[in-house]
């Protein structure tokens, strides 16, 4: 499958799948980036010869979430993130986030550094994760003000327990790579040279097994979570849309922009 998309690349080897964000060194996200890769998906569950998918991407973070900053070179600093944007757009995206959710063919993310708020549940949707030791997971939406989103309230909880997500959620810490194995949200740990070699390995793994069987098991395990997930967005969404229009998140998305501590006043 040759690659159709601005900004992911997109290719296979045998029967294993890889879409590559391209987007470094942070990768931010927007609707424009989860529509290529939702579609991404959704034609590889078309294509038989395809039998998992490893999701990666290039530069220095895997995916540092929705770009709230004002830095020009990178993707995502533009309207959609105003108060307006977030209110017209930020429906959009889950809508695209529930397709990734919705894909039929597993899958396995490989995270070099970083994975941020939306990031994060990007990461998520993912069946496995192989990490290295750089990378980070911060679920981090309170340090701007806003609550949690992409299906993290029902995502995170899922592997890692609800008392470390509501730890995660309510501090917005970041944790490690080795705490993060620890803990079940990453699945391996190598090295960062042997990170992508790892994933693909795992994806093979499971591409060498009987796909109807991989298929229907996978269906059951994952039953009815696309279906949570729509209705935890539509939640998450209403809660983010009246909390992005306080002092606290306008204060929040300049504190995260200045790489400081926000001075919330609760209103």
């Amino acid at each position: 499958m040759a690659s159709q998309y601005p900004d992911i690349e997109v290719s296979q080897a045998g029967a294993v799948g890889l879409v590559e964000i391209q987007r470094p060194p942070h990768n931010f996200f927007d609707v424009t980036l989860i529509h290529q890769i939702a579609d991404a998906f959704n034609k590889f569950d078309e294509d038989a010869s395809c039998r998992a998918i490893v999701l990666a991407s290039q530069g220095k973070s895997f995916c540092a979430g929705a770009n709230f900053g004002n830095d020009a070179d990178e993707h995502s600093a533009n309207e959609e993130f105003t108060e307006a944007g977030f209110r017209n757009q930020t429906g959009s995206l889950y809508e695209e986030g529930v397709r990734l959710f919705r894909s039929k063919t597993p899958l396995v993310a490989a995270i070099q550094g970083a994975a941020i708020g939306g990031g994060l549940g990007l990461s998520l949707v993912a069946d496995f994760r192989v990490a290295a030791p750089e990378a980070r997971f911060a679920a981090n939406f309170v340090k701007l003000g806003i609550h949690p989103g992409f299906g993290l309230t029902v995502t995170l909880p899922r592997l890692v327990g609800q008392q470390f997500a509501n730890l995660m959620f309510f501090t917005g810490r970041r944790i490690k790579g080795e705490e993060a194995l620890s803990r079940g949200l990453v699945d391996v740990l190598v090295p960062l040279d042997e990170l992508r070699d790892t994933a693909l390995a795992l994806a093979k793994e499971i591409a060498e097994n009987a796909p109807l069987a991989v298929a229907s098991t996978r269906a059951t395990t994952r039953q009815g979570l696309a279906d949570a997930i729509k209705v935890a967005t539509d939640h998450e969404l209403k809660e983010q849309q009246w909390l992005r229009e306080t002092a606290d998140a306008k204060e929040g998305i300049l504190a995260v922009a200045e790489r400081r501590a926000g001075n919330f006043q609760g209103r």
